[in-house]
């Protein structure tokens, strides 16, 4: 796997995009080759914070507010965004909740553990590259999470290119994100599919011409292979 041309230096301004439903789209005959783009988050990677945390304690109480003090954090926005890392994202979290300190090392320290494939989307990629199409991924991730999905998943080097938010700067649903990726891979949108699993961002590829599909399992996937 690699990324695209990362060249590209303009930071794209739009205004934001309307509320339109999300669709499922037919491939005519002359488009046979698309560009299929995964989200990676509860698409191919389990992220379920609830599970993982009720795997680490025992108490309700503390399972929600870890819940809210670290997955829901502003730091976690920023780790995505690329503009902390995980020691900063440690230290500001500990600094605003003293009392729950070693309960949040622990939680960041284990935080990789339930990055697991979901094993019937991760099937069917070698399915879609022998069928003539490309693969790419556009994910909202924290540095330290793409490189351990690196180098502990041999799947991903399936992938023709795509863009993490980390590397610049920007999360989905932002116009900005899909763009770049458009841009710095030189895809056209007319080719393009994307699953992900948040409506939201759907709509927002929609509304730059990319067809978006929202993604509820592995199942959604496998008409575009026809």
């Amino acid at each position: 796997m690699h990324g695209c041309n990362d060249s590209v230096g303009a930071r794209f301004i739009a205004p934001a995009y309307d509320t339109i439903a999300a669709t499922s789209y037919e491939l005519s005959e002359d488009r046979r080759n698309m560009n299929f783009i995964f989200d990676i988050g509860n698409v191919l990677i389990n992220y379920k914070p609830l599970e993982y945390l009720e795997g680490l304690f025992s108490e309700h109480s503390l399972i929600e507010r870890l819940n809210q003090a670290v997955f829901l954090s502003q730091e976690w926005v920023y780790l995505d965004l690329g503009i902390i890392t995980y020691r900063e994202a440690c230290d500001s979290l500990c600094t605003r909740e003293p009392d729950i300190e070693q309960d949040i090392l622990s939680t960041m320290r284990n935080v990789h553990s339930m990055f697991t494939p979901i094993t019937e989307t991760v099937e069917l990629l070698p399915e879609i590259k022998s069928s003539g199409h490309r693969l790419y991924y556009l994910s909202n991730i924290h540095k330290e999470t793409r490189d351990y999905l690196l180098r502990e998943y041999r799947f991903f080097d399936l992938f023709d290119g795509g863009v993490y938010s980390c590397d610049i700067n920007i999360m989905k649903p932002s116009p900005e994100i899909y763009r770049y990726l458009m841009s710095s891979c030189k895809l056209n949108p007319d080719d393009c599919l994307f699953f992900d699993d948040v409506k939201e961002n759907v709509i927002a590829a929609s509304n730059e011409g990319i067809k978006g599909v929202l993604f509820t399992g592995a199942e959604c996937v496998r008409p575009f292979l026809k």
